[in-house]
This record gives C-alpha cells, sequence and structure tokens, in this order.
C-alpha cells in the first residue's frame, strides 16, 4: 500500500510541472531516495498554458505568449546496504518560453521571443542512523542557456544569445520516518548556484558586443511530509521557501541602454500543497491534489506575466508485480499580474497539464 499509493501522490505533482514562482518548472525533490531496494524512475509533464493580456493604453492583446512546454525526469536508487542508499536524478528544473509573435500589431512586445532551457544532474546520499532518522546530501550540476530576439527598444529590434553555461551546488537534507504508519517528514535545502554567461547583445541584427553578466539560481528549502490516516489512505503535503529576490539578469548593453534588469523579481516566493492518496485495491491507487503560492502584489516580468497561482491535480497509478505506471491531470489557476515597463494587465489565465511516471523496481 504505502509504495503505490505515494506514487499515485506523486504523479499528481508531476503532471503540467511546476508553475512555480520564477522560473521554476520542477520543485527538486529528493523523495526517489526514499523509494523502497533498487527502482528506475521516468516521469514526463507536459503543460499547456492559455497566457494573454492587454496594453491599457490602447486596449492591444499580447495573444498567447506562453507556448505548450515539456519537462523530463529520470532517475535511478540504489539500496547499497541496510543504511546506505544511492540515487542519480536528471531533471529540468528551471526554464521559460516566451513568443508574442501572435500579439496585436500595436503591442509593444509584438515579435519578442525568448526561451531559457536549463538542466540538473543530482547525485544524493542518504544515510540512516537508525529506522527512523536519516541524513542525506549531495551535489548538483546545472547547465543553463538562453535567448531572447525581437524586443523592441526605442524601435530597434534587440537580441540575447547567452551560452550554455554549466555550474555546481549542493544538497542537503534529513527525514524523520514512522514506517508502521508511512509517516515520513523530511527537510531539504537546495544551494543557489551562480552562472557566469558569456553573451552577445544585438540591436536590429547588428552585434553590439560581448556582454559577459552572472545570474544566480536562488537556494531553496522543501518540507515534504506523509502519513497513513487511515487504512489504505495517505495524507501529504509539502511547503517550499525560494529566494527569487536573488534572482537577476542584467546584460551590460541592455542595462546601459534602458537603466534597469532584463528579468528580476522583488520578493521570494512559498508554494504550500496538500493532498489525501487512497488504495483502491491491490494494483490500483488514486490521489488528489491541491496547490497553491500565494500572490505577492509585485509588479511583474514581462516574459514570466503570473503572480502567484493554485491548482487541483488528481492521478491514478497501476501496479503489477515491480512495475508501476501513474497517470496525473492539472488544472492552474495563474493569478492576475502587471507588467512591467508597459503596465499590461494579465487577468484570468490558466494551465493544462498533464503527468506520466513509470517506475521499475528491481
Amino acid at each position: 500500500m504505502k509504495t503505490t499509493v505515494s506514487s499515485a501522490c506523486a504523479v499528481t505533482l508531476s503532471a503540467a510541472a511546476a508553475m512555480a514562482g520564477g522560473i521554476e518548472r520542477t520543485p527538486q525533490s529528493a523523495a526517489l531516495l526514499f523509494e523502497p531496494g533498487n527502482a528506475v524512475q521516468l516521469s514526463y509533464g507536459s503543460a499547456s498554458p492559455t497566457v494573454d493580456g492587454t496594453f491599457p493604453i490602447n486596449g492591444a492583446s499580447s495573444g498567447d505568449m506562453a507556448p505548450t512546454y515539456g519537462t523530463l525526469t529520470f532517475g535511478v536508487k540504489m539500496a547499497v546496504t541496510d543504511r546506505i542508499d544511492l540515487a542519480l536524478i536528471y531533471d529540468q528544473s528551471v526554464g521559460a518560453d516566451v513568443d508574442y509573435s501572435d500579439a496585436d500589431t500595436t503591442y509593444p512586445l509584438r515579435g519578442t521571443r525568448a526561451e531559457l532551457t536549463g538542466s540538473d544532474v543530482t547525485a544524493l546520499l542518504r544515510y540512516r542512523f537508525a529506522e527512523r532518522l536519516s541524513v542525506f546530501g549531495g551535489v548538483r550540476l546545472q547547465s543553463i542557456e538562453a535567448q531572447l530576439s525581437g524586443l523592441s527598444l526605442a524601435g530597434n529590434a534587440y537580441g540575447l544569445d547567452a551560452d550554455r553555461n554549466h555550474e555546481a551546488g549542493f544538497v542537503l537534507g534529513a527525514a524523520y520516518e514512522i514506517p508502521d504508519i508511512a509517516l515520513r517528514v523530511a527537510l531539504t535545502y537546495n544551494s543557489e548556484i551562480e552562472h557566469e554567461f558569456s553573451a552577445t547583445e544585438t540591436l536590429n541584427g547588428a552585434l553590439i558586443g560581448a556582454s559577459p553578466f552572472t545570474t544566480t539560481i536562488p537556494q531553496s528549502v522543501n518540507l515534504e511530509f506523509q502519513s497513513g490516516i487511515a487504512e489504505d489512505t495517505l495524507l501529504f503535503g509539502s511547503i517550499r521557501w525560494q529566494d527569487w529576490s536573488e534572482f537577476d539578469i542584467t546584460p551590460v548593453a541592455y542595462n546601459g541602454l534602458t537603466g534597469r534588469s532584463l528579468i528580476d523579481y522583488e520578493s521570494d516566493y512559498v508554494t504550500y500543497s496538500i493532498g489525501l492518496g487512497r488504495r483502491f485495491s491491490e494494483n490500483w491507487s488514486g490521489a488528489v491534489t491541491l496547490t497553491h503560492e500565494p500572490a505577492n502584489g509585485d509588479i511583474q516580468g514581462n516574459l514570466a506575466p503570473r503572480d502567484g497561482y493554485t491548482s487541483i491535480g488528481i492521478g491514478a497509478t497501476y501496479r503489477i508485480d515491480r512495475t508501476e505506471i501513474g497517470l496525473g491531470l492539472r488544472y492552474v489557476w495563474l493569478g492576475d499580474a502587471t507588467t512591467q515597463t508597459i503596465g499590461a494587465e494579465f487577468e484570468d489565465n490558466e494551465v493544462l497539464g498533464v503527468g506520466l511516471r513509470l517506475t521499475q523496481r528491481f
């Protein structure tokens, strides 16, 4: 019961990836370390946002500026001894896709396109002092690149191309468990990772020059919990804090032309999730999850025009022998936002997501 219901709970959270603060797409969970025995796990989430806004001066529409995107997670967990577990995880924790190609001709950002892609490889080790207490930690290698084109600056088309950069950070955590009632409380700290990019900036396609700049993917803290509350029933949830006020992209030429950052955030974000999982038979389990990230009232960037969100997710897992297949659906109500510089109003936007997870134990 414990593993099947836990998988159903997890697949509701993987659906649609994450729509959390900043450019976060996955919550960097260490949950794979707690899978029993040895396991291989593959997850894919696809998100279809509908995000459009209005320029208040003339009513011009931004069009749907958020393309569909997907996230992939792959992990291997090994029980080395009775006390030591290892895990190797690949995921895509940050990302952004923006396309204002369908905006009205009088919308100030018409033609702007931006893409930021990131991937992480994390190696973790867990050591159990006793049946109930364990500590874990490891290293994370993160890779990021970014491109932007077509941004209008005083009638000129601005572009930025940041080469892929690789940097490392670390993970530390501790967990308390009572296996008889499927209780687990895990606290995980993910360090910030500072990237030093080699980049070029262009204006109307002409090279302005080399523009090295530094960006910090912020630190975060995850508190994850689960507990059996009745036979075949599991209560679970999490609280995640991320230090997005430390994130800033300020290319040299762009800053010189405008006197501001290209992307920055005023506040940190905290995301809350709670859910209920239930086993219906030896093979089938299901779960429902509610997630909320409070709006902070800040003026938001035009590359991520949302302020908080609320979502509901449902998931089901089918288990046969040592194989589990899970499917999750998630609907996200994005918080309304007013954007920087142009003051566009984004209201009543949404995301529909689907997640698929395959777990093979051996």
